[in-house]
């Protein structure tokens, strides 16, 4: 099988979809934006041939790429695995008539109103929201269904300009904020309380083959918006309880009425007092680093699972749901330049044993903001056969690390 993979380079972790393909039998041609040059030995080597482009998300300029592709030889798959690359790449592959995730499902799984409207008329359990694409329809949903609510854009991934509005003047600085006059547009949302976690899947024809449970601790907004939380995801080796069952359904019924085929998938979900409650889903897997916490957590390559899933149409290996895993992102006391850490030698000899990884930027390293994710600037990783005690190591890093910087 011929696949064309777009973005073999960047993120550093987009080569082991690479590597996966070629492991398993595939030939790959790389589309992306550096010059083969930059792409190094290693990368290379799984390449059968590569494309460079301006731009990824270009779509004539991807389609002209891929049509050099075809002129050459047979393509049977165009894949991608980031979030901005799916839109333009379901565009591609239609016009190029290659088989995959369709333009019809990866709107859906972009546009967020959209794709609310498509899951509740399926008997999806979800927050009341709407599209707005001015003031006053923002203004109107807010008096039909009071506040809190949560206003973004209506293509957002995780947090990225996501706000909470829980009275009418913050409900104006939402508004101010949007330029509807320039074709500004906004999902606007019930907000739902509860606990905040996700469900991960690779399916197959629409089925899901394998799938992952994860937690968020605290949610994603209040993570990516306060600094002294060090914030931390747990996937968990308990999947099989009683308690996960609704979430499974509601899943493939998410899978099924979007029209999702063979693909990754990162949903996420709230579970309170209303019960469960979808949130919203990516045609594509998660990112920081999560489908490296389920390789060490199941004792195998998840990106061959992807690649097994692309090339021969099934599964290879199950998960041995061994561990649970969890990182924790390690937050500086201010913005500035790291000058150093406390705790972290601590932390080692205690838990060395269940440690998978870390990361510790140098002294004199810039400062990423709160904002910028889970990896932004400090975090480690850790596996342990019990949830609780996973969480509990956790907890006790959170609590023991400390990363100093100074303006």
């Amino acid at each position: 099988m011929h696949v064309i993979f777009v973005e073999p380079r960047f993120p550093a972790y987009q080569r082991n979809f690479v590597r996966a393909l070629a492991e398993v039998g595939a030939k790959v041609t790389g589309i992306g934006e550096a010059p083969v040059e930059a792409l190094g030995d290693q990368l290379r080597g799984w390449l059968h041939a590569y494309e460079q482009v301006r731009s990824v998300v270009d779509e004539a300029a991807m389609t002209e790429a891929v049509r050099r592709v075809q002129r050459r030889e047979w393509v049977d798959r165009l894949e991608c695995t980031i979030e901005a690359h799916i839109l333009p790449v379901a565009k591609v592959r239609e016009a190029c008539t290659i088989p995959g995730t369709t333009v019809k499902t990866a709107w859906l799984c972009r546009d967020k109103p959209a794709m609310k409207d498509v899951l509740r008329a399926a008997g999806v359990p979800t927050a009341r929201s709407t599209g707005a694409d001015d003031a006053a329809t923002v203004r109107r949903f807010a008096k039909e269904v009071g506040y809190p609510l949560i206003v973004k854009p209506r293509s957002a991934a995780g947090a990225s300009g996501t706000v909470r509005v829980d009275d009418d003047a913050a409900l104006e600085r939402a508004i101010a904020a949007t330029d509807f006059a320039h074709g500004g547009s906004v999902a606007v949302e019930e907000f739902i309380e509860g606990h905040e976690g996700f469900y991960d899947t690779l399916s197959i024809g629409g089925k899901v083959v394998h799938e992952f449970v994860s937690h968020y601790y605290p949610g994603v907004l209040e993570a990516m918006r306060t600094r002294w939380i060090s914030p931390q995801i747990l996937t968990t080796n308990r999947v099989d309880a009683p308690g996960y069952s609704e979430l499974k359904v509601m899943g493939q019924n998410v899978i099924t009425a979007l029209g999702i085929g063979t693909s990754a998938t990162h949903m996420e979900w709230f579970y309170g007092p209303k019960g469960l409650k979808f949130s919203e889903i990516g045609c594509r897997p998660p990112g920081v680093g999560v489908w490296d916490l389920y390789c060490a957590a199941n004792d195998f390559d998840l990106y061959r699972e992807w690649a097994h899933a692309v090339v021969h149409g099934r599964p290879f290996t199950p998960p041995s749901r061994r561990y649970t895993a969890g990182m924790i992102a390690l937050r500086p006391d201010r913005d500035g330049r790291i000058v150093g850490y406390e705790g972290v030698e601590e932390i080692y000899k205690k838990y060395g044993p269940a440690i998978i990884d870390g990361h510790f930027p140098p002294p004199g390293t810039p400062t990423q903001p709160v904002e910028a994710g889970y990896m932004a600037n400090a975090w480690m990783r850790v596996r342990h056969p019990d949830y609780d005690v996973c969480h509990a190591i956790l907890d006790d890093i959170g609590r023991t690390v400390r990363v100093r910087a100074q303006a």
